[in-house]
């Protein structure tokens, strides 16, 4: 099946089709995991995204029912540079070209992967279009012209859930932590496994929509609040940012990526976009307070600027070694903190796990003094 990736400075791929047929339009970004495609394809932060993978060799575990991050995949297509025909894995129900045909999502494969990352790197990123039935490229560079931007649009309303549930799935907890505290979390784009180590550190793990006023939240009487991670440009999303700031000093709060960013904006500070962004599982980001350095996963586009957040008591604790930008917030008087990347490791390194445990330790030592 023939297919073309068209990005919006011109830039022409000709490759072959795989997954669903049809057109895609989306900003395109790298990823630099090796492995983990099909958590990537389900991390609902990646909405509005086409997503590009610098390994070279993607599809040969196949795809499997259980290593998903939601209900169903976001990204508006995928860019391989060879899908493997080989799935060989003893979990996999099916190849991935199946998996994302019954998905309808549109796939192109035989594309020179590192010419398009450099690409990325020395533009940023772009629109870009995949198609396997429209190959008249004046035709589609109108098409893509008139196709919306990340910036300023909410992307977060199409991902979040639409009623409350209550959490159920995850690793059994120590006999001692076992649902101690009530977590509510504002799903901008949750993803699974965030849900799971907070089950896992002895949280019952109520989720909420993304709308759910801080009225609401406070009736349910959590013990602490996860902002969740999601898609897109947090400006857009005004009715979370209004949520986190009227909870801020009310209760525990723990920020993950797009969270942190909503925490930032409820400050008063402002958030930019960055470049090409932070895709991929080798992200080293160093703690101010220790001075260790993790490797994290991380997925974002946009960042908040530290010089515009107001007062002396919030203070930035992480710090991105590629490029320096922020990657956590604390105010212990506020009682928050919150980080730019992933800490639950899906696709990903384990480095970041012990910010659970920091979130449990936080909303233990407010229910003491209560």
């Amino acid at each position: 099946m023939k297919a073309i990736f068209l990005l919006e400075d011109g830039t022409v791929f000709e490759g072959e089709g795989f997954g669903a047929k049809g057109e895609a339009f989306g900003e395109v970004v790298f990823n630099t995991s090796i492995t983990g495609y099909q958590e990537i394809i389900t991390d609902p932060s990646y909405k509005g995204q086409i997503v590009a993978m610098t390994y070279p060799l993607i599809g040969n575990y196949g795809v499997n029912e259980e290593d998903i991050e939601s209900c169903k995949p976001w990204l508006e297509g995928f860019v391989v540079k060879e899908l493997s025909a080989i799935r060989s894995n003893w979990r996999s129900t099916m190849s991935l070209d199946e998996y994302l045909a019954k998905r309808n999502i549109v796939g192109i494969q035989g594309i020179d992967t590192r010419a398009l990352t450099r690409l990325l790197r020395l533009k940023g990123a772009m629109q870009g279009v995949i198609s396997t039935q429209d190959f008249d490229l004046e035709s589609l560079t109108k098409k893509l012209k008139s196709a919306p931007r990340l910036a300023g649009v909410d992307l977060v309303r199409e991902v979040t859930c639409k009623e409350p549930y209550v959490w159920t799935e995850g690793r059994r907890p120590k006999t001692a932590d076992r649902k101690r505290f009530k977590v509510a979390v504002l799903d901008c784009g949750v993803k699974f496994n965030i849900l799971r180590n907070l089950s896992g550190v002895g949280c019952k793990v109520k989720v909420l929509p993304a709308r759910t006023s801080a009225e609401e939240i406070l009736k349910l009487k959590p013990d602490g609040l996860l902002l969740s991670n999601g898609p897109g440009d947090p400006e857009a999303v005004s009715y979370v940012i209004e949520t986190a700031r009227n909870l801020l000093g009310r209760l525990p709060i723990f920020g993950i990526c797009l969270g942190h960013q909503m925490l930032g904006l409820a400050l008063g500070g402002k958030t930019y976009k960055l470049k090409f962004g932070h895709h991929g599982g080798n992200q080293p980001v160093k703690d101010l307070k220790t001075g260790k350095v993790a490797i994290t996963a991380q997925n974002h586009g946009f960042n908040v600027d530290m010089k515009t957040i107001p007062g002396k008591n919030t203070v930035m604790t992480h710090m991105n070694l590629y490029d320096n930008t922020a990657e956590g917030l604390e105010n212990k008087r506020l009682r928050f903190f919150s980080i730019q990347y992933h800490p639950e490791a899906g696709p990903g390194p384990h480095d970041a796990n012990y910010l659970f445990e920091k979130f449990v330790h936080l909303m233990s030592a407010i229910k003491t003094k209560n």
